[in-house]
C-alpha cells in the first residue's frame, strides 16, 4: 500500500513538474523524494515477495492499514520538506518584498 501511495504521489508530482515550464514551484526535489521512496518500497516488495510468495498478495487488513498510514506519512513528510525548501529559497520573492 505504501508503494502504491508513493508511486501515485510521484506520478502526480512529475506531471506537475512537467507542466511547470518556468520551474517557479521547484517541484524537482519533491519528485526525487517520491520516486526515491517508491524505489525503496519496490525493492522491499521484491524481497518480501521472495520470502512470502503467494501470501504477499493476500495481506491482512491490519497490515494494509499500517502500510497505508506509512505511505500517507511519507507523502506528508515529503510535502513538509518541500514546503520548507520553498519558503527558504522564496523563488517568487514574497518574503523579500515584505522585509
Amino acid at each position: 500500500m505504501a508503494l502504491l501511495i508513493t508511486i501515485f504521489a510521484a506520478i502526480f508530482c512529475t506531471v506537475l513538474w512537467y507542466r511547470d515550464v518556468e520551474n517557479k514551484m521547484r517541484l524537482s526535489p519533491l519528485c526525487y523524494m517520491y520516486w526515491g521512496a517508491s524505489l525503496m518500497w519496490f525493492v522491499d516488495a521484491i524481497f518480501e515477495y521472495a520470502e512470502l510468495r503467494a501470501e504477499f498478495f493476500t495481506p491482512a487488513a491490519g497490515d494494509m492499514l499500517n502500510d497505508a498510514f506509512l505511505g500517507f506519512s511519507a507523502v506528508a513528510f515529503g510535502l513538509v520538506i518541500w514546503l520548507a525548501m520553498l519558503l527558504i529559497k522564496d523563488p517568487k520573492g514574497r518574503f523579500h518584498k515584505v522585509a
